[in-house]
């Protein structure tokens, strides 16, 4: 029998509860362990990643502590674990970092600002994990940026009120007009104070606006019609070198078009495969199996379907009863239509049954958002890191309760402030581990290199 169906005003009761369980204060406190390994944390996935990557993935992840905190999604998972929980569930996003949002065209040709990757997405956890990497992204990207302490944990605070305030607003209306909002772009823009990050998006909906082949990052097609080499981000595989990491395409995309919805499947008919090249993609990622193929239509016209591996996420440190039991590629499809105002018409998954590795498969954007660097300077970060908590509050709506994270949140900033502080403390920590990873890598023999696009 289907559980009674409570009201907002109840619900809202419900979350406001929750604080005399978790108050609202506690949550500042970092109290997981600082003396566990980080580097041996990172380490239990180097196994399933193409070997030769790994010291792409570490030189990265040594540039700066933001560029650690973003590929030690499975450090700060294992850290959160240990720290207290609400207990509202939602679909989390699990690597919510200020750079894992973006600018995406819907079928209906909005231009929307949504979460990016869902490697790391998992069903029925706590929504203040998602919200505290938001916040501690968000101070350790300024402190990198070289901003004051101050200005950091202002700018968490920032992240977390605009979450908070935005889930009031959804926390209003029906369960329809809460799956159906979004966060439009060019909406966000008129409203934005900092004259560079206005500057800075409106470019970004130029682009989108424009030609696939505008950006520099995108992959070219070579006079030969198939993908050009742009090493060491974008290459063929030798079948001589890398016999290890060859994919059987065919059976790949077979299993991929059966899995499609029927009227998609229609259209993915109409293109076919020419190319597949292996590219070498973000610092989370780096060294999982990720390639780009090239499809064209009849006429001659180019589409890039990217193939990217998913293996277990990061969040499933947070408690055995988490622990996904299915296909892994199904889990990041799943979890992206959840979270993701409007989805890609493509966004299907499948696996290669030589190698068993699991994937997912989405068409290849255009899209590129910039360094934090950029967005710091003029105060833009403080604009930004505002639409990335409303963004955030929106995606946990669709599949959390509004009403009982807004009870629990309440109008106060208590926990604005309480994951403010919460995030300084996992920035100091992240200094701390990154400066481990150098020392210990560099003894290596690893270099640490500028971040490359992506």
């Amino acid at each position: 029998m289907t559980e009674e169906l409570l009201s907002r005003a109840e619900r809202f009761k419900k979350g406001k509860a929750l604080r005399h369980e978790t108050p609202r204060e506690s949550l500042a406190d970092l109290q997981s362990n600082a003396e566990r390994d980080p580097i041996a944390i990172l380490a239990e996935s180097d196994p399933f990643r193409v070997a030769k990557l790994l010291p792409v993935r570490y030189a990265r992840m040594m540039e700066n502590p933001f560029a650690f905190l973003r590929g030690a999604a499975a450090v700060m998972a294992f850290d959160l674990a240990q720290e207290p929980k609400v207990g509202i569930p939602v679909q989390a996003c699990g690597d919510c970092h200020v750079m894992n949002f973006g600018a995406f065209v819907t079928p209906e040709e909005n231009i929307l600002f949504d979460i990016n990757d869902f490697d790391e997405t998992l069903p029925g956890v706590d929504f203040t994990v998602d919200l505290k990497r938001l916040a501690a992204s968000a101070a350790v990207a300024a402190l990198a940026s070289r901003a004051s302490k101050k200005t950091a944990q202002a700018l968490a605070a920032a992240a977390v009120e605009s979450y908070r305030r935005h889930m009031f607003k959804l926390a209003a209306l029906s369960p329809l007009e809460i799956w159906h909002s979004q966060i439009a772009l060019e909406d966000e823009i008129e409203h934005i104070k900092d004259r560079l990050l206005r500057k800075h998006l409106s470019n970004i909906v130029a682009r989108v606006r424009g030609t696939e082949d505008e950006d520099d990052n995108f992959p070219h097609l070579a006079k030969d019609g198939r993908i050009k080499d742009k090493p060491p981000l974008i290459y063929h595989l030798d079948p001589d070198v890398d016999a290890q990491d060859e994919l059987d395409t065919k059976a790949v995309f077979d299993v991929y078009r059966q899995r499609l919805a029927p009227e998609r499947a229609v259209l993915y008919d109409r293109y076919e495969l020419k190319d597949l090249a292996f590219k070498v993609v973000g610092v989370g990622s780096v060294g999982t199996f990720c390639a780009i193929g090239l499809f064209v239509s009849g006429d001659g016209e180019p589409m890039f379907l990217q193939v990217k591996e998913a293996l277990h996420s990061a969040l499933e440190r947070l408690s055995p009863d988490l622990a996904w039991p299915g296909h892994q590629g199904e889990r990041v499809v799943v979890g992206q239509r959840m979270m993701q105002a409007a989805s890609d018409l493509f966004l299907g998954w499948t696996e290669d049954p030589k190698t068993h590795r699991q994937f997912y498969i989405r068409r290849l954007k255009n899209r590129r958002l910039g360094s934090v660097s950029e967005l710091v300077e003029g105060d833009a970060l403080a604009d930004y890191v505002r639409i990335c908590g409303r963004t955030l509050a929106r995606a946990h709506a669709r599949t959390g309760d509004p009403a009982m994270i807004a009870g629990y949140a309440g109008k106060s900033e208590a926990l604005d402030a309480a994951l403010a502080a919460f995030a300084m403390a996992y920035a100091d920590r992240t200094v701390a581990d990154h400066l481990r990873l150098v020392e210990a890598k560099t003894e290596g023999g690893t270099k640490p290199v500028k971040q490359a696009a992506e």
